[in-house]
C-alpha cells in the first residue's frame, strides 16, 4: 500500500446485526412470532425514531437485540414458539440460524445467541 491509496473503515452497527438475527429467527420453523419485552419494546421505539429522524426506513428487528463486543457479536432473541414443535429444539434452531446468518451477512463473529422463549402459543405453526 503507497501513502496515496485510502484506507476505508466499514463499521457494521448493532441495529443491521438485530435485524440480519430478526430475519434469521422468525424464517425458523417453530417460531411463530418474535416478541419484544418491556425493554425491547423502549429500545425498539427509540431505534425508530432515530432511524425516522435520520430519513431511514426502521429495520424490522423487535424481539432482537444485539451488541457488538470487541468485534464479535452478541445477540438476544425473544420469541414465541408454536406447541406443535418441541420449544428446546426451535431454541437450538434459532441459535444456528442466527449464528450463521449473522456472519455470512456481516463478517461478524457471533460470541453468542441468547433465546428467551416467552410463549408457547398451542397449535399454531
Amino acid at each position: 500500500m503507497t501513502a496515496t491509496e485510502p484506507v476505508a473503515e466499514y463499521v457494521i452497527s448493532d441495529t443491521v446485526v438485530s435485524s440480519v438475527a430478526a430475519r434469521a429467527a422468525i424464517a425458523t420453523p417453530g417460531v411463530v412470532r418474535l416478541e419484544p419485552g418491556l425493554v425491547g419494546l423502549v429500545t425498539a421505539w427509540g431505534r425508530a425514531a432515530r432511524q425516522r429522524w435520520e430519513g431511514l426506513t426502521p429495520a424490522p428487528a423487535d424481539g432482537v437485540t444485539a451488541k457488538i463486543v470487541d468485534g464479535q457479536a452478541e445477540v438476544k432473541v425473544d420469541l414465541v414458539t408454536s406447541s406443535i414443535d418441541q420449544a428446546a429444539a426451535v431454541g437450538q434452531a434459532v441459535q444456528r440460524a442466527v449464528s450463521r446468518e449473522v456472519a455470512a451477512q456481516t463478517g461478524l463473529a457471533v460470541s453468542a445467541v441468547t433465546v428467551s422463549i416467552l410463549d408457547i402459543e398451542p397449535g399454531t405453526r
